[in-house]
């Protein structure tokens, strides 16, 4: 009888214990997630138009206005139709009879057919916001199935609180959700392994939305491929014709998304192939006329191996260097990663190739980001870690191996690094774009190290005119901005200095920091004799004053 007395007694504390674990859990996530979004929509409201977003937006406009594909065809329609999604709450107005390039549609659509610039980038941009947030909860969930729910936690904070992704993934810009969705197809092939019927046609989906979105994702499809035969395979060892049907299955698939998102766009495919198309030869050329797509995709394809041949320049460390460096992307990634997130990276990819447990799913985590990144490094723009923002993205989940080693203070080394991380990434709020780590000297510096999209984008405008309203009112402004936005739609009324002798100039000279990096000719002496810089904004433009 006393037996029977203390058996609830003991199992209470436990079964209250484990209802506290099973709150505990989504609470945390819930945390991580809620402090991102907190500061991709403080970003997103403070951030006036970067380079590339007009462009995207105006797309997006002409889709839903004119069912045409006709502009920025270089890029598929599925992350502007997202885009899209959010703009027609605006209701934005489009001049019918409006006639230029995809450059003017976009300063058209923001700044002169009547709208609200701020109104349409915020709901251009709350799309991309919300995917990014879902892709946490795929890199949550992905670390989870291959460790424990301890290692989803410590995956989740890692992107939580990456910087790149932050940036990105507020952004009215591809980059994020085509490798969001390619994330997510990676994680249902491996999913695929208990239960390919399910899981395969749902990878094969999402690979076909990543190629929807962006063309560079490309390289992928083949990666995606053998690891769904390899799926299942270890499911159906005896059964050989299932794997390569299974991977036809998923190419078949992916390319049906791929016409979808076109014909959602226009479902009679009106297509003029836009004058100036660059003729692709060789193995290019080959492999864009055998491409089951749409024609526009393949034009597309066609203008981006264009861009992939046209004379660039970059700016690396203090130099200014025609054409590429292969070692560029590497290099950046090392200055704009949190130092703590370095560490973990490059400790949990060693853990999985490690631990014979892990060795298969290092085929699924850490091929792919390896194949783009190889792809990446081959480019002809050295812009950005933008280019290689797949690599938090998956290496998030690959860190989450680091907590099944048996070392006694795995467990404490992995929050220390964590926790060094979120200091980091919280230091440099809200001006995450120009993000630095510690050892170079944090955002103030990165335009000594790096230019375009890491450090200045054109996303500070709107910055610089408070500033200049709250601290310099009345007095002569001179600008060299190097952006998408209009100055004077942000009240700010300024003359080019490069129009003028530098003897002219005088007063308040303001230069974007990425025009400052590549300085030649009269720029380069402008900067020169106006003596020590007075003022800054966002970590992206300078301010100096010439009496």
């Amino acid at each position: 009888m006393t037996v029977e007395l203390d058996q609830p007694a003991t199992a209470a504390p436990e079964a209250g214990r484990s209802r506290r674990r099973r709150w505990l859990l989504p609470v945390v996530v819930a945390l991580l997630l809620g402090q991102m979004a907190a500061a991709m929509v403080t970003t997103a409201v403070q951030q006036t138009p970067t380079i590339d977003e007009p462009v995207y937006v105006g797309t997006a406009v002409t889709y839903l206005e004119q069912h045409s594909v006709r502009y920025n065809p270089e890029h598929p329609p599925l992350g502007k139709l997202l885009m899209a999604a959010g703009l027609a709450f605006a209701r934005p107005h489009l001049d019918p009879g409006f006639r230029g390039d995809q450059s003017q549609l976009g300063r058209h659509v923001l700044y002169e057919a009547g709208n609200d610039p701020y109104e349409l980038m915020f709901l251009a941009r709350l799309p991309m916001i919300v995917l990014t947030l879902l892709a946490g909860l795929v890199v949550f969930a992905f670390a989870r199935d291959l460790t424990n729910a301890a290692g989803g936690v410590l995956a989740l904070a890692l992107y939580a609180f990456s910087p790149d992704v932050i940036t990105h993934g507020s952004l009215a810009t591809l980059d994020v959700p085509a490798i969001a969705f390619l994330l997510t197809s990676v994680w249902l092939t491996w999913r695929a392994r208990a239960r390919p019927l399910l899981y395969l046609p749902l990878a094969a989906v999402a690979l076909g939305a990543a190629l929807a979105t962006r063309m560079s994702v490309l390289p992928a499809v083949p990666v995606i491929m053998v690891l769904g035969a390899v799926a299942v395979l270890s499911r159906r060892p005896r059964e050989a014709w299932r794997p390569p049907v299974a991977a036809a299955g998923i190419a078949v698939a992916a390319v049906a998304v791929v016409w979808l998102s076109y014909l959602a766009v226009d479902p009679w495919l009106r297509w003029v192939p836009p004058t100036g198309l660059p003729a692709v030869h060789g193995v290019r050329g080959v492999l864009i006329d055998w491409l089951p797509v749409p024609q526009s995709y393949r034009d597309g394809m066609r203008i981006q191996f264009g861009l992939e041949d046209a004379p660039w320049s970059g700016f690396l460390f203090g130099r200014h260097y025609q054409g590429s460096l292969w070692y560029y992307l590497p290099t950046a990634l090392l200055v704009k990663t949190p130092l703590g997130m370095l560490v973990l990276w490059v400790a949990g990819a060693a853990t999985m190739l490690a631990l014979p447990r892990l060795r298969v799913a290092a085929a699924y985590v850490l091929v792919l980001p390896a194949v783009l990144l190889a792809v990446a490094m081959t480019g002809a723009r050295d812009f950005g870690t933008r280019y290689a923002i797949f690599m938090p993205m998956f290496l998030a989940v690959a860190a989450a191996a680091v907590l099944l080693l048996r070392w006694r203070w795995a467990h404490v080394a992995a929050a220390v690094l964590a926790v060094s991380v979120a200091v980091s990434s919280l230091r440099t709020f809200p001006y995450y774009l120009p993000y630095s780590n510690e050892a170079f000297g944090g955002p103030p510096k990165t335009h000594l190290r790096l230019h375009d999209s890491n450090v200045d984008w054109g996303q500070d405008l709107g910055r610089l005119a408070d500033r200049l309203r709250e601290r310099y009112p009345g007095e002569p402004v001179w600008l060299v901005y190097k952006g998408a936005g209009v100055p004077s739609a942000y009240g700010i009324h300024a003359r080019n200095p490069l129009g003028a002798q530098t003897t002219d100039v005088h007063g308040l000279v303001v230069i974007s920091d990425s025009s400052i990096a590549k300085a030649t000719g009269t720029l380069a002496e402008l900067i020169r004799t106006s003596g020590a810089p007075i003022d800054e904004v966002g970590h992206s433009i300078t301010i100096y004053r010439r009496p």
